[in-house]
């Protein structure tokens, strides 16, 4: 990997919908690019991959995360330049969505809703990836 590789990392944010208890996606809406993600961003000097997760993830959704397993690592020009995103899965625990200005809206969705809605169909990979291992226990 080459010094020029933007380095940025985030989450597949998730929890347990306080109605039915099935299982819930958060995406995040960027005014700036009018698409529907997952949380992420680029790292600061120095920081390690998980924490800048975990900072984006509250940055973008206002929300405290524990990460689970790590799911693949996303690589894609971006800019002119190529991008590595590395993603974890992470539930929800405690906190509340203020808009901002890089995020303006979130929306918790059930797996199947969440992979449409997602513009990036590399982004509908991670749903897999986070879905996968739970439909077999």
């Amino acid at each position: 990997m080459n010094d020029t590789t933007v380095q940025a990392a985030g989450c597949v944010l998730w929890r347990r919908s306080p109605v039915t208890g099935d299982l819930e996606i958060c995406l995040v809406h960027r005014p700036k690019y009018d698409d529907w993600s997952h949380p992420k961003g680029k790292l600061k000097p120095g920081e390690d991959a998980l924490g800048g997760a975990l900072r984006e993830v509250a940055e973008e959704t206002g929300h405290t995360a524990v990460p689970g397993v790590e799911l693949p690592t996303l690589r894609y020009p971006a800019g002119g330049r190529p991008k590595q995103v590395r993603y974890w899965a992470a539930e929800a625990v405690s906190g509340r969505f203020a808009p901002n200005a890089e995020v303006d809206r979130i929306l918790w969705l059930p797996p199947a809703e969440a992979r449409v809605r997602l513009t990036q169909p590399r982004d509908r990979d991670l749903v897999d990836a986070l879905v996968r291992p739970r439909e077999h226990r």
